[in-house]
Parts: structure tokens; sequence; C-alpha cells
């Protein structure tokens, strides 16, 4: 009898799905017109990287004739291509339907229009004519296309027009195209001149096409059209290379020229012109988008933050400062030699994870910093810190994560720095990225060596921990610490891994140990004691975890999951996953902890960490979890769970039919798990103060009078 097919929702499909989601809160009108725009701008953004990476791998799939499918469950490259066509074509439609139907006119409302030359008046064309001459003029560069000028290489994801010309001499009837690059170091919308109370702008291609009779005068122009080209960035990085940085540069090069797998161009093209892009850019009719315009929908997030639009944006969430569990502390060390401490982000300031670094830095006792960076801001404090650190005598060792997908540059010019400045530093490790978020300060003390440590969920980069959701934990457990020791051992060494006791480690430990905690539920269901799975994550696509948590569904255990993005499990089916519930949270900050609860019969525990339920994290990524054993910290971790599970503000569930819908309020209050944070860390922080306020006056006694009590 053949196996019985275990439901298993393709990952692709699955992120078109998360991407739909976003561009919902680009539709809803109870949204600040701004953030509609930021919505929709996330959505072109993370559309690109999806035909980058995912796209362009099942292409490559399908045309080296590759049939195997991802797993055993899942659907074969050439199954799912025309699937992924169809949903990406109908997906691009909604875009521009949500832009030119619901956001724009909801903006004219507001006195604010993007105009085309034609509707512009006498004074705005002069502006034009002005700025073209002053500032585009210089910098754009035309490039003829003919017989001893081939077809320019264009950079991935540069927005270009496409010209079509005839020769003035000899009334000529024969075509000849050009390119020229819409210059991307330009803003790409440009205000006009305009009555008070009203704010008017266009887009640079505008600007440029009204011109161009100024860059061709040789010629008549017979028609232009804007038009990107989006390519495969799904690189190969050889590990095994001897010069592993220079390796990391080609690769950045050869993602420049990738094979293009998208041609976005404006519905109303000339049809010369988009025969020369098919035969120039080797195209084929499915790969062509065609779309009202204008392309490339990312720039809308710039334009959503144009000073004097605040009132149409969210009301901002301002970290506080301090967290709650650092406040009164000067000595963030004594802070942490108190008790484990924990900061919830952005709700409470990542500011404390950068003095934390900063005081290591300058305080005389540090002997050595450890840290691993995998994506880091473009002007990182973090960084500093550790450059004064060296020049300060410490010890600092840092893994730089040189493969970290489309920060590679960002990350080789930091490592370039760290070295110069001599911190020791090394570039991940063979066939494995390090995704862990740790960060490691040995001090000397009286009683002598004390290891302090920060764990987190997410990046040390502070410009991210603004908007991504995220939590660490500070501890100077002497067991955490020396667990902390021996990952970093195995980093940086060729150590075997160690047993570790309380850190769980990927690739080698990671699997096993979420394999036997769900297996424990599932043992404890079937024997009647208290049984219950909650984890939030990222994405869930492991076959493995899915399979287990089916096995722990149909025993009864409780399964409840917050999922943001891909979600490969389908729950709710009779007989295989009734017991499971899967949420998605999209809203103004980007859900990024990652949070394991198991009921243990009773005995709940709880870890964090920088995993997702993916193969990837689990089998080829060094990736720490880590347990939070303080009982107050574990009820706040608790709690943090209880209120993303009541949200019903952002919150989506999922269906058996893989679609999603608004969690149903059935007459409850309006709960929004983000503003809740962000009520709990200001009330927190409050009661500190108010508990200053209220605790006796101590005076000062002279240094004499100190001495004789």
């Amino acid at each position: 009898m053949a196996e019985k097919r275990m439901p298993y929702y393709n990952r692709e499909l699955s992120w078109m799905d998360f991407n739909a989601r976003v561009l919902e809160e680009a539709t809803k009108k109870e949204n600040p017109l701004m953030e509609r725009l930021r919505f929709l701008a996330i959505t072109g953004s993370n559309l690109d990287e999806f035909f980058m990476v995912r796209v362009a791998g099942v292409k490559a799939q399908v045309n080296s004739k590759y049939k195997q499918k991802g797993n055993d469950f899942d659907l074969t490259p050439q199954e799912l291509l025309p699937l992924l066509e169809e949903k990406t074509h109908r997906f691009m439609e909604r875009q521009y339907s949500c832009l030119h139907r619901s956001i724009l006119p909801a903006l004219e409302k507001q006195g604010i229009r993007f105009l085309s030359v034609e509707e512009m008046d006498g004074r705005q064309k002069e502006y034009l004519s002005q700025y073209f001459q002053r500032v585009l003029f210089p910098v754009l560069t035309p490039l003829a296309v003919d017989s001893s000028r081939p077809f320019p290489l264009l950079a991935n994801k540069s927005l270009n027009i496409a010209v079509c010309l005839k020769s003035k001499e000899h009334n000529k009837e024969e075509k000849v195209f050009a390119i020229v690059q819409v210059p991307s170091i330009l803003p790409r919308f440009l205000e006009l001149p305009a009555n008070a109370g009203v704010r008017q702008f266009t887009l640079l291609e505008e600007v440029i096409i009204h011109k161009l009779d100024e860059l061709f005068e040789l010629h008549d122009i017979v028609a232009a059209c804007p038009f990107r080209v989006t390519r495969d960035s799904d690189q190969e990085i050889d590990d095994e290379a001897e010069d592993f940085m220079s390796e990391v540069k080609k690769s950045i090069k050869r993602r420049k020229r990738g094979r293009p797998v998208r041609l976005e161009l404006l519905n109303k093209c000339n049809a010369s012109i988009k025969s020369f892009l098919i035969e120039m850019l080797g195209i084929k009719k499915n790969e062509i988008y065609e779309v009202p315009g204008p392309l490339d929908l990312t720039f809308l997030s710039k334009f959503a933050g144009v000073k004097g639009f605040e009132s149409l944006c969210f009301e901002p969430i301002r970290p506080v400062t301090p967290p709650a569990d650092f406040w009164g502390y000067t000595d963030i060390f004594e802070a942490i030699r108190e008790k484990d401490r924990m900061v919830h982000h952005p709700y409470e300031s990542f500011d404390c994870v950068v003095q934390f670094i900063e005081q290591a830095a300058e305080d005389e006792n540090v002997l050595a910093i450890k840290q691993t960076l995998y994506r880091v801001s473009g002007n990182s404090p973090i960084i500093a810190a550790l450059i004064k650190a060296v020049e300060n005598g410490k010890q600092v060792t840092v893994l730089v994560e040189l493969k970290a997908r489309f920060d590679e540059e960002n990350n080789i010019n930091w490592a370039n720095k760290l070295e110069k400045a001599g911190c020791h530093v090394i570039y991940g490790l063979q066939g494995l990225k390090t995704h862990c978020k740790i960060a490691l300060v040995v001090r000397q003390e009286e009683d002598g060596i004390r290891r302090y440590l920060h764990l987190g969920t997410g990046n040390y980069n502070d410009s991210t921990a603004k908007i991504y959701t995220d939590v660490g934990l500070f501890t100077c457990n002497s067991q955490y610490g020396a667990d902390a020791s021996s990952l970093f051992n195995v980093i940086t060494g060729y150590s075997r891994p160690p047993e570790y006791r309380h850190f769980v480690v990927a690739p080698h430990g990671m699997r096993a140990f979420f394999r036997r905690m769900i297996q424990n539920e599932t043992e404890n269901a079937k024997k009647g004691l208290p049984s219950g799975i909650t984890a939030k994550v990222n994405s869930l696509v492991d076959p493995e975890i899915i399979s287990l948590l089916y096995e722990a569904s149909q025993a009864g255990v409780p399964v409840k999951l917050v999922v943001r993005g891909i979600c490969c499990l389908i729950p709710g089916l009779e007989g295989v996953s009734e017991n499971i519930t899967v949420i998605s949270i999209v809203g103004q900050l980007l859900e990024h902890s990652r949070v394991f609860k198991f009921e243990n019969a009773g005995n709940p525990k709880i870890y964090m960490g920088s995993a997702d339920w993916m193969p990837r994290n689990l089998d080829r990524r060094i990736e720490l979890v880590f347990p939070i054993e303080d009982e107050d910290l574990k009820q706040r971790a608790f709690e943090i769970l209880d209120i993303l599970l009541n949200d019903n503000t952002n919150a989506r569930m999922m269906l058996p039919d893989t679609s999603y819908q608004h969690v149903s309020r059935r007459g409850r209050t309006a709960c929004s798990s983000q503003l809740t944070f962000y009520r709990i860390a200001k009330e927190r922080l409050k009661a500190k103060e108010e508990l200053q306020k209220d605790s006796p006056l101590i005076p000062i006694h002279s240094a004499e009078e100190s001495a004789g009590t």
C-alpha cells in the first residue's frame, strides 16, 4: 500500500501568500495613507528578491531538466513554475490596482498629486527645464545600440528608458534604438512649484522622456518606454576557495550580470521597442510583466517619508529608554550581575545592547569581547565600539558572515575595517552560514573571571532594531558563559561541538532537540498529562518538524503557531491537524523574534533564538536557541506569546484551504499585540520611576561621618 501523502503546502506559493498579506495592509483604508504607500513599496521590494532568488532558482531547475521534488510531498520545478508565473502576474495586477484605484485617488483628496508633463502648467514646465539643464543633463548617458555599439549590460533592478529613433537626415525611415538609464543617484521624484495647500510631484523618467530630443538632436523620437530587468542573483559561493573574500566579491559581480528572469514594461509600450527588448534580453513571453506604471514601486517608501506628510503616517513607536530592566543603572555589568535582564525591541531601546559593547570597550577590567555579526547597519555604533576596544588593548574576535545575502558588500567593508583596526576576524565557516546572535564579554573581577552575555533573536543592527520585533537576554550565569566559550571555540577553531549544558546549537544538536521536545509533548498527551506547543517563527518549512507537529495534533496536543511568512504546514485538517492553529501577524513592525514554549507536563519550558523551522536553519547554519530560566523573565516570555495569540487587529488565521482571513473579534475589544507591547514597555518604566519617587530620601553624609559609623 502506498504511503499516505503528508499535507504540505509549497514554500514559494506560501511566500506569495505572505506578500499578499502585506499588500492587504496597503489596501486597508483604516491604515494611514503614507503607511499604505510604504506597505506597497515593501511588496515591491519583497517581490524583487523573490524573483532574484526563488523564481530564478525554479527556472534554473526547469532549464537544467531537474525533475526531483524539494521533498517527497512537494511539487516538481516543472509543476511549480506555471503556478508561480500565474500567481506573480496576478499579484502585480493587484499591486497596481491598489495604487491607481485606491491610494492615488485618496492622495488627491489630500491635495497630493503626481503629474504627467501634459498636466503641468507653464511655470512647472519651466521649472522642469531648469532642473533638466542644471542637474539631469550632466548625469545622463544616452547609449545607442547598433552594429558597432552592442546592447549594454544593464544593472539588476535599474530603471531604464528604451528609445526608438528615426534619423532626421536624408528622410531615412530605418528605426534605430538607444537606452537611457534613469540615474539612481538622484531622487526618483521631484516636487513641482504649486499653489498653497497643494503638493504636486513628477517622476524622474517623465522629465527625461520629455527632454529626449535634447539628448538625440540628430534624430526624431518615435517612441520611448521605461523598462526594468530583474536578474538571477542566487549565486553559489565556493566555500573552499583559497581567498574566500575574493570569491564573495566575484559572486557579487556575477549577480549583477545574472540571466534576466523578469522584464517590466509599461502596458502602453510601443511594439517596436517591445520586440527590440525581447530580442536583446532573450526574454520569454511569460517573463514579461506589463503594468500601468510607474515601474519599481520601492521608491514609494522614500516618498512616504517626505517632510510634511507626518500626519498621514502611523504614530511612531518611540523605543522606551532605558528599558525598565536597566532603569537606575549606569553600570550595565552591575545590572546583569544582580539578575538576568530581558529587553523587547523596538518597544524597549536597542541602545542597551550598544552600551553593553561600548562599556566593555572602555572598561579597564574587560579582557576580551567575542561577537557574531550577520547584518549590521551602514554606520554601526557596535563596529565603532569593537574598534575602540582593540585600541584600548582588549582582545576582540568577530565573526562577520560574508555570505549574508544582499549584505555581502556591506559586511566585506566592515570586515576590512575591523581587521585593519586589529580585530581577529573570521569570515564564517566552510559549508555553513553563521546566523546565531551572541556577544560575549570576558571581565576580570575581584572573585575571578566573569563572562557576560547578550543572546538575541535579531541582528546587531541599530537601524532595523527600530522596526523589527526582537528579544534579547543579558546574563552572567556561569553555565551559560561556559556554553558561550565552547560555541566560540567551535566557530573560531577546530574544536569539536561539545555537549552544551543550556544552549541548543545547530547544525549538530538543534534538530534532535526540537524532535525530542515535540515527541515529549506527544507522549505526555497520550498519558493524559498537560501538553502543548506554542511557537513563534518567521517560517515553517521543515518536513520533519511538520510531520512531528501533525503527530502531536493527532495525539491531542494543542499546537499554537505564530508564523509571519512561509508556512508549509496546513492546519485544521480533520484527522491530521485539527488541533493546530496558525496565525500570521503583519503590522506596523516586522515580526522577527523566534520563541518556543513546551508545556512539559505542567512545568513549561521556554526558549528563544535565531532559528526558524526550516531545513537551512536546522542543518546548514550555526544557530543558537537558549532557554529563559529566571522565573520573572519566564513569565514575561509567556506573556509575550499570550499577547501575540490574542491579537485580533493585525493577525490573520490560516484556513485548511491555505487561505488566510482576519481573526474574528466576535465582540471582543480590539487588540493589537504591537501596540500592547509598546504600552507595557512604557508602563513598566513608569512604574520604576514612580517607585523611585516614593522611596525615602537618603541624606549624604560627609566622609568622616561615614567612616565613624
